[in-house]
């Protein structure tokens, strides 16, 4: 499969003014919001001859059903599968929504003289390794702080900017304005044509689960019915959730106080990664996902592949975030990155391949066919 790369962002130089002459009236809020892996790459989900001992004939009677109803009438497990993430795949969100979120903040916040046209965005993405705190600060410094700011309250007001932004940003993710990215809603049909199950996952989705399946929405209710999706309560109700849960009672202290010491190392393990990129003005692909937000993504992996009724090795995550190829690589789940414009330069090294979008010279059914993976 051939690996493509998307164009360099133009970009143009942000003008400079003497000043920002517009007025900052709203008040600045002073508080602010603040294992199981199993080691085999070819392991199924919950193979027939499964070496773990279940307490319960409840449950065993449950992995029976599983893994009969699970299988096509031949009582072969299904030959391929594909897991599709929604933020980068089935949308470009941060290409379509993020330069006109920021945008609408601003005028919210009652800064009329800020507006971020796709040059000056650009540049600003470019030279701030879309950190936007950066980007933010960057700006202003250019442009002049509004007048009425004080400086001992530039940070909260940056703060208020982003948390504007982001409630911009979700409107905009439901809007019908939202485009889809080009060539998806073929690649879901000719899955379908081929009958090969497609699984969307909101389970982890970073826009939070409400959000997703409206996107997925816009697929419409015929394309809709051609895919399962697994969102939080399918991810619960999945038998390899039931088998973690199963476990995590009967784990002890020492094993709690071991997790409490692996989010704290991992929140640790963000701060620094933050501070280097920040002070090397890079854009970098850190990998600063927490213990328990990966136990997340592989729940939800392991659960769309029960879904789809198809052994972990035989199921392909296209994914557009580097936590859900995380996952996937620790469970042996081939992996697509799909290049979005937020990815567009970034590099993952654990992917099978790269590509830029669907269709033609991108990701195709055909595609994933003729590849083997290893």
């Amino acid at each position: 499969m051939e690996i493509t790369f998307s164009s360099v962002l133009y970009t143009h130089p942000i003008k400079r003014t003497t000043t920002c002459n517009c007025s900052y009236s709203h008040a600045i809020p002073t508080h602010l919001p603040s294992s199981f892996y199993p080691s085999s790459p070819r392991l199924s989900v919950f193979p027939r001859s499964y070496n773990f001992i279940v307490n319960s004939s409840l449950r065993i009677r449950r992995l029976t059903a599983f893994s009969s109803s699970s299988r096509s009438n031949n009582d072969s497990p299904q030959e391929l599968a594909v897991l599709l993430e929604v933020e980068g795949v089935l949308v470009d969100a941060y290409r379509s929504t993020n330069r006109q979120a920021f945008n609408e903040a601003f005028r919210k916040l009652g800064l009329d003289c800020a507006n971020w046209t796709e040059p000056v965005y650009s540049d600003l993405v470019r030279k701030n390794a879309a950190n936007e705190e950066r980007m933010l600060i960057m700006y202003f410094n250019r442009i002049g702080w509004p007048t009425s700011l004080p400086t001992n309250e530039k940070e909260s007001f940056i703060k208020s900017v982003l948390r504007e932004k982001k409630k911009a940003s979700d409107e905009l993710m439901v809007s019908q304005s939202l485009p889809l990215r080009p060539g998806v809603e073929d690649f879901i049909d000719d899955a379908h044509n081929e009958g090969i199950p497609v699984v969307i996952l909101t389970a982890y989705s970073k826009s939070g689960e409400e959000i997703a399946r409206s996107i997925i929405n816009k697929l419409g209710p015929e394309r809709i019915s051609k895919v399962k999706i697994v969102g939080n309560e399918e991810t619960r109700q999945s038998l390899y959730s039931e088998f973690v849960r199963s476990q995590a009672n009967q784990s002890g202290l020492e094993e709690e106080l071991a997790k409490e010491a692996m989010k704290a190392a991992s929140a640790e393990k963000q701060r620094i990664a933050k501070k280097v990129a920040s002070a090397l003005k890079l854009s970098v692909e850190i990998n600063t996902t927490s213990s328990e937000s990966l136990d997340k993504i592989i729940c939800a992996l392991r659960a769309g592949s029960e879904l789809a009724g198809t052994p972990v090795s035989n199921c392909i995550l296209v994914a557009g975030t580097q936590s859900g190829i995380d996952g996937a690589e620790r469970i042996g789940m081939p992996r697509v990155v799909l290049r979005s414009s937020l990815t567009s330069r970034a590099e993952f090294p654990s992917a099978n391949a790269i590509m830029d979008g669907f269709g033609v010279g991108g990701l195709t059914i055909t595609k994933l066919r003729q590849k083997t993976w290893s």
